[in-house]
């Protein structure tokens, strides 16, 4: 009996020269919209939903690891998911992202599931989003 992790399930999500710098491509992975993000820091892969109003992240800004929702300013961390600014307090799901191939045929694979932050309480993510108050 192996005490290992299991490796999670990867999905092809999109070509890397399809999603801009600094900016986000929205793609279906199986029936769940994820925004796409890529930026100087890197690739990742977040929820493409705003835990306060439902809007779309792809459609936001895009600076550093976050991204803002273009309807009342949230951000979000994309390496967590975690609010930065009100008015959301609660984290996006984030997904795991990883990059095969080479040049323009470089592939952006997505986990099938969220990564899990599960140890992470609402309190800390809400103290996260006011820390600016």
């Amino acid at each position: 009996m192996s005490n290992s992790k299991e490796s999670p399930k990867f999905i092809k999500a999109c070509r890397l020269v399809d999603v801009p710098v600094s900016g986000s491509l929205k793609v279906d992975l199986e029936g769940t919209s994820v925004a796409i993000v890529r930026t100087a820091e890197g690739v990742f892969a977040i929820l493409d939903a705003c835990s306060h109003a439902d809007v779309l992240l792809s459609e936001g800004e895009v600076e550093g690891c976050t991204i803002e929702c273009w309807l009342h300013g949230s951000q979000f961390d994309l390496r967590t998911g975690a609010p930065l600014t009100l008015p959301a307090v609660v984290a996006v799901p984030v997904y795991e992202v990883r990059l095969s191939g080479e040049g323009d045929d470089t592939v952006v694979e997505v986990a099938a599931s969220p990564t899990d932050f599960s140890a992470r309480s609402n309190a800390v993510t809400f103290q996260a989003a006011t820390k600016e108050l």
